[in-house]
């Protein structure tokens, strides 16, 4: 599992052990282990490398069964650790990979407000109108797919949407925390796709674990999905001190975010560099009313988040609220 010390890695690597599984757990040279719970268990495997280099990295898939692929980076890492990865794994013979991707690759602007977003929903045509985050996972998936196709691997390509978890329940989807005291929210009705990190992670190990899921694409999401409203007032309910909210209307500030484009045209010739709020491919990825879907993964795996939301909120806030 490379990335395995991420957020979200250290708990697919937990998840795995619980579930009986033997993990070469794959971290950065000088990554601090301590804090990793796992860090000496018995049938975890402990490997220290840089996925910019390709150096001893056939030799540490030897004998691996299935590579879970959660390592991330800046745009030219991504993709160079990705064409690292996928080499090393033909000359390992390691068949078998499951790329964790994100819901950035889709084409918002494509899907009409209110609409569900799923995995057949397109994706992004022109990431550069974005940022290097969408680009490097729309590149990456994209080598996934041809080395899948040309080397007739098994791929799985898992798209989690916001995951919430540890000490930390906030999603930009919501708005912007100002101050500790001041929060602002972009919109009120469009659905948050939350995924609190366990059941994530337990959703990643379903999928490297089941052979319907190879050559699949599944978005991770899980049940009850709140809107922006309803999240930012329990959020506001659980914090100490309670902050201030300030409703700015979605479509105000997609009005804005226009006529900042068009002054840019007209006074810099475009070339002015605009914040992400202000730049409308961006700012609909964030805040866009839509609807999600886990339809997919629980007709097709049987999968069931296990935490709710309130149970994953009382974790993140070690509260019985």
């Amino acid at each position: 599992m490379t990335g395995a010390s991420g957020f979200i890695g250290r708990h697919v690597v937990a998840e795995a052990l619980r579930r009986g599984h033997f993990v070469s757990a794959m971290v950065r040279p000088a990554t601090p282990i301590r804090e990793l719970p796992w860090a000496d268990q018995e049938r975890v495997t402990l490997v220290r490398l840089d996925l910019r280099s390709e150096r001893h990295l056939t030799e540490v898939l030897l004998g691996i069964e299935t590579v879970v692929h959660l390592a991330v980076a800046g745009w030219r890492e991504t993709v160079v650790t990705t064409e690292n990865l996928l080499r090393a794994m033909d000359a390992a013979k390691c068949t078998s990979l499951v790329l964790v991707s994100s819901f950035a690759v889709y084409d918002y602007d494509r899907v009409p407000p209110f609409g569900l977003l799923d995995e057949t929903s397109p994706l992004e045509r022109r990431p550069e109108r974005r940022d290097a985050y969408c680009h490097a996972k729309l590149v990456q998936e994209e080598l996934a797919r041809e080395w899948g196709t040309e080397r007739g691997r098994c791929l799985c390509v898992l798209r989690p949407g916001s995951v919430i978890g540890g000490n930390d329940a906030w999603t930009p989807r919501v708005g912007i925390q100002m101050t500790s005291k001041w929060w602002i929210r972009i919109g009120a009705w469009a659905r948050l796709p939350l995924s609190y990190v366990e059941n994530c992670a337990e959703a990643i190990v379903h999928c490297a674990e089941h052979r319907m899921a190879r050559g699949e694409t599944f978005n991770i999401v899980d049940d009850d999905l709140p809107t922006q409203r309803r999240y930012s007032r329990r959020l506001q309910k659980l914090t100490r001190p309670q902050p201030h909210i300030l409703p700015l209307p979605w479509p105000l500030l997609l009005l804005t975010a226009w006529l900042a484009v068009l002054a840019n045209r007209a006074l810099l010739r475009g070339r002015g560099r605009l914040p992400q709020l202000l730049r409308p491919p961006s700012l609909s990825a964030r805040c866009k009313p839509l609807r999600y879907t886990n339809r997919k993964l629980r007709e097709k795996l049987d999968w069931r988040p296990r935490f709710t939301l309130e149970e994953a909120l009382g974790r993140i806030y070690r509260t019985d609220e």
